[in-house]
């Protein structure tokens, strides 16, 4: 995508310092795969007509809005705002203020109902996993299951008076959680997300093990929620090799020996930890921003998506590692 700096941006700020939103920015121009997913989007995405109106905004400017608010968690306002108050973002997007305005928030909405409504999230991480294998991404035949708890308001002060009918609550230690549940499959030597399940939070983490495996495994790691999977594990994947935690301690005993088998799996195991981090903790997706599962399922494949990239884009992608 062609830009153009302005006067204000090369004359007057000489001495100027990269900031590390930009430093990040510049990143993912180089190593999202943009040609790819437009490709997803384009089918769908509306056409310009011959009988007048305004033509709809460049499609890879929109994705790349898009991921604007993946990656810093903004609503279509707050993206709206930021585009204006941000010459980083702005750059990002090839938006020139001195020639056409940013798009507005209805845009920016139109645009994520449009891949909501076709489901374009799921395939979108599914064009990220075979650009990544195309480019020498090689996933080992090790798999870490995992669970984690996207948290939903559960306060009723709002038009309906009610909460989401699509999140539940569940407890977890001694505190209770209201939101869904996103279940991840992640490859144990890459941290590569390859298998995204999307659940209400009182869905039991062992329910969709089988749709979190990919068949050739012959190691699959969990935590003690997926002991009792063996069954499924041999059914799913045969040749693999049931690596989840087991039971350790009761009320009156500890089995150190289970208890020290089960630290040597975790070594590896806690590696899915890096991938879901990436997930909540850097792109900031804790709790919901939607109501329902579908628009929520939506933005967590293309995070997920955005996510594999971001681990991958120093070891496959070919990023500039900063010194």
């Amino acid at each position: 995508m062609k830009r153009q700096l302005t006067l204000a941006g090369s004359d007057f700020e000489r001495y100027r310092k990269p900031t590390r939103r930009e430093k990040f920015l510049a990143e993912m121009d180089r190593v999202v795969p943009w040609k790819e997913l437009g490709a997803v989007i384009e089918p769908y995405y509306p056409k310009a007509t011959s009988a007048g109106g305004r033509p709809p905004v460049g499609l890879e400017r929109m994705l790349r809005i898009h991921c604007l608010q993946l990656w810093f968690d903004l609503s279509d306002p707050a993206v709206e705002e930021a585009l204006y108050d941000s010459l980083a973002m702005r750059s990002f997007a090839g938006i020139d203020l001195g020639r056409e305005p940013v798009p507005d928030e209805t845009t920016v909405m139109r645009f994520r109902h449009l891949l909501e409504r076709h489901k374009l999230g799921e395939r979108i991480f599914e064009t990220v996993g075979r650009v990544l294998v195309q480019r020498g991404l090689r996933l080992s035949k090790g798999t870490i299951v995992d669970a984690t708890i996207i948290a939903a308001p559960s306060s009723t002060k709002n038009a309906e008076g009610e909460r989401d009918p699509e999140m539940h609550q569940v407890k977890k230690g001694n505190e209770w959680h209201f939101g869904m549940k996103a279940h991840v499959g992640v490859d144990s030597q890459s941290k590569v997300i390859h298998s995204v399940v999307v659940t209400p939070a009182n869905m039991a983490d062992c329910k969709v093990m089988d749709r979190l495996l990919l068949g050739h495994e012959t190691r699959v790691y969990g935590d003690q929620a997926y002991k009792s999977q063996g069954g499924v594990i041999r059914a799913k994947a045969p040749k693999a090799r049931d690596f989840t935690n087991r039971q350790c301690k009761w009320k009156h005993f500890i089995d150190e020996a289970i208890k020290a088998k089960n630290r040597t799996k975790s070594r590896i195991r806690s590696r899915v930890e890096h991938s879901i981090g990436v997930i909540k903790r850097v792109f900031g997706f804790r709790k919901v921003r939607y109501r329902g599962l579908a628009k929520n399922g939506n933005r967590l494949f293309v995070t997920a998506a955005l996510a594999n990239i971001f681990l991958v884009r120093y070891t496959v992608l070919g990023a500039v590692r900063p010194r």
